[in-house]
């Protein structure tokens, strides 16, 4: 039996909650039966179980811990919107509708590992939790599947939450088998194991945690995700086009925006809204930067106005209940048409998008990408008259003048992440090869600061930034974006669509 005083962060101080033997006798009786799950297993099993048996192959006899991890707290007794380790989603196929705290263990075994998901399971209507707790229970949080039907769901074994504390119970009575963590998934569980680690290594007179395991973990994890397959793209897919919609909805109400104090806030909301309702969330902070605001290279604060005559960028992207997300770029006219220097900008930034997505293809190296767009970022800058020296001299490693204007990457990949593999090895990233299957993204932008002196007047306050999501395919490469306006022409078009 549980009851409130379970939950960490209840407020026992304000409950009102019966606690009398009559009210517990009555509020666990009278519930009608719930049907079985009928679902079948979801697409993406399959797939996860290869991807551990990739993972196995690479971990021989040694324990694996994979959390998903547990809720992070926002404000008192409220969380942050709940997601999974993006590892624990890649090794399982569980996204939005993980159960918060749940665990994959992979236990070496003689041809390769058992993999168990442990996680805490629906309680039963004898149980005082599903009413009384309200971090966890049923009336405050929704019920909780069953560990039949997630097994069903996801072909894995598992167990209940409780089962996990034998595999930690037994690391720390007997040290023999290497076990290894994701180590920023879970920090209690992480503490625990170092915990093991240290009594372990006690003999040896060491206060210090050997993470470099741990670390060849993540960095794999991350590397294994270099190269989508099939299931992978499908979502990017649709990914990019539940954004596009996004956009849509954006230009739509543009008047609106416009007419509001705050009308950046209302791009975020406008935007969100589609996200919610064709996915499961943003993949990341809406950037509504209009005006100078889009020189700001991370502006999410979006409290600024939407002013005719103005540009408006926008950064942003819908991630699915699978948790794979775009990340697209369109900069806007407000008034609906770029006047010439806005146009100049925008059709320069453009033109280095698509120089560098014109060498995408197996086998150059992703850094060439950047490169590319570099040379047409230093030559219109140049030609502008913005630069001290000629383009080529820009370009030389010991210079970079024209880096003023720019000063962020061409690409990065993308996936269950915005910004996905992030520790994946240097040679494996910027100085790896590209490969078919791989998706990222081409995002040149040119920034020209409110208060930047060494441009002229008329371009003080202009930024423009076009993203496009890429699929890298067996002779070549595919702009998953394409659909959603590029060049000047087209959006000023699209406007007028609205």
């Amino acid at each position: 039996m549980t009851d409130g005083k379970d939950a960490p962060r209840a407020t026992e101080n304000r409950s009102t909650t019966p606690l009398s033997d009559t009210f517990r006798h009555y509020i666990s009786s009278g519930w009608a039966e719930r049907p079985a799950s009928t679902t079948s297993e979801r697409p993406v099993a399959a797939r996860a179980a290869e991807r551990r048996a990739r993972l196995s192959a690479l971990y021989p006899g040694v324990r694996l811990v994979l959390p998903a991890g547990p809720a992070k707290q926002r404000s008192n007794d409220t969380d942050y919107p709940y997601r999974a380790h993006s590892a624990f989603a890649h090794l399982t196929g569980w996204g939005a509708d993980t159960v918060p705290g749940s665990v994959l263990v992979l236990e070496p075994a003689s041809d390769g590992h058992t993999a168990t998901l442990y996680f805490r399971e629906g309680a039963g209507r004898d149980s005082d939790e599903f009413y009384a707790n309200p971090e966890i229970g049923e009336f405050w949080t929704g019920p909780r599947p069953s560990l039949t039907e997630v097994a069903h769901d996801l072909g894995l074994a598992t167990a209940g939450l409780d089962s996990v504390d034998a595999v930690f119970t037994g690391l720390e009575a007997d040290g023999s088998v290497e076990t290894l963590i994701v180590r920023e998934a879970d920090r209690a569980l992480t503490d625990r194991l170092d915990g093991a680690r240290l009594l372990a290594a006690s003999a040896e007179a060491t206060v210090d945690v050997d993470t470099v395991r741990d670390d060849e973990l993540a960095r794999d994890l991350s590397e294994m995700r270099l190269v989508k397959d099939a299931f992978e793209i499908a979502e990017m897919r649709r990914a990019v086009a539940a954004t596009q919609h996004g956009f849509d909805d954006v230009i739509a109400d543009l008047p609106q925006i416009v007419a509001h104090a705050r009308g950046e806030r209302l791009v975020e909301g406008t935007f969100n809204r589609r996200a919610r309702a064709d996915g499961n969330t943003v993949g990341y902070d809406t950037i509504a930067a209009s005006g100078p605001h889009a020189c700001i290279l991370h502006w999410t604060r979006n409290d600024g106005p939407v002013v005719p005559g103005d540009l408006i960028l926008i950064d942003a992207g819908v991630e699915l209940e699978s948790y794979y997300t775009a990340d697209i770029t369109r900069t806007l006219p407000v008034s609906g048409t770029f006047t010439e220097v806005q146009r100049r900008v925008y059709e320069a930034v453009r033109e280095a998008a698509d120089a560098a997505f014109a060498i995408v293809k197996p086998g150059i190296r992703f850094r060439e990408v950047h490169a590319a767009a570099m040379q047409v970022i230093a030559a219109k800058t140049a030609e502008w008259g913005l630069l001290p020296v000629s383009a080529e001299e820009s370009l030389a490693p010991d210079a970079g003048y024209h880096r003023r204007y720019m000063v962020h990457g061409t690409s990065h990949h993308l996936g269950l992440d915005v910004h996905d593999c992030g520790q994946a090895r240097r040679e494996f990233y910027a100085d790896g090869l590209v490969e078919a299957g791989m998706v990222f993204t081409i995002e040149p932008g040119l920034y020209f600061q409110p208060d930047d002196l060494t441009v002229p007047e008329e371009y003080r306050g202009i930024g423009v930034r076009i993203e496009d999501n890429i699929l890298v395919t067996g002779d070549g490469a595919e702009n998953l974006s394409a659909g959603i306006p590029r060049t000047a022409d087209e959006v000023e078009e699209w406007m007028r669509g609205r």
